[in-house]
């Protein structure tokens, strides 16, 4: 694939990539375009290689993924080391998802992280198990295992705010 290719199939990628990043950053639109702007440039310079191996949509969520993860060790190491040195500990930040939200945005908020990633992978970006087990870097039967738990817990939560509803 040459430059020009791989650029105008990112471009045309660019809003799924771009939800895909929301959905790994928790939300987090700031946070979402650096991890995606690091992983145009991980593609562009050459750190992360298309071998063909995948589809590309596949290859960039992969690494999407991986430097949204990157980012939250980071962040990790840092408030760590901040609560260590620091004299004082700043809030944690409120989660979006609270129990008995009423919805399915916030049902899903309250999944695992792979079972969450895998719903948002299958569902909200139309990619196969297998191909979202590429992304997330599993075996194709653990996806299927995350795959199931999530379809699980979401219709136990969502028929627990039908009771109470």
């Amino acid at each position: 694939m040459t430059c020009t290719d791989l650029d105008a199939e990112l471009e045309r990628l660019h809003p799924a990539g771009f939800a895909w990043a929301l959905a790994c950053c928790r939300r987090d639109r700031e946070e979402a375009q650096d991890v995606l702007q690091t992983s145009y440039l991980k593609i562009l310079d050459g750190r992360a290689r298309f071998d063909g191996r995948s589809a590309l949509k596949t290859f960039l969520f992969a690494v999407i993924r991986r430097t949204a993860a990157e980012v939250r060790r980071r962040e990790r190491a840092r408030a760590f080391l901040l609560a260590r040195w620091a004299p004082f500990r700043a809030p944690a930040p409120q989660s979006e998802a609270s129990p008995g939200g009423g919805s399915l945005p916030l049902a899903v908020g309250q999944l695992a992280r792979r079972q969450r990633e895998i719903v948002e992978l299958v569902f909200g970006h139309d990619l196969s198990i297998a191909e979202a087990a590429r992304v997330m870097g599993v075996s194709l039967g653990s996806a299927r295992v995350h795959y199931d738990r999530a379809k699980k817990r979401l219709a136990r939560v969502l028929s627990e705010e039908d009771k109470t509803s």
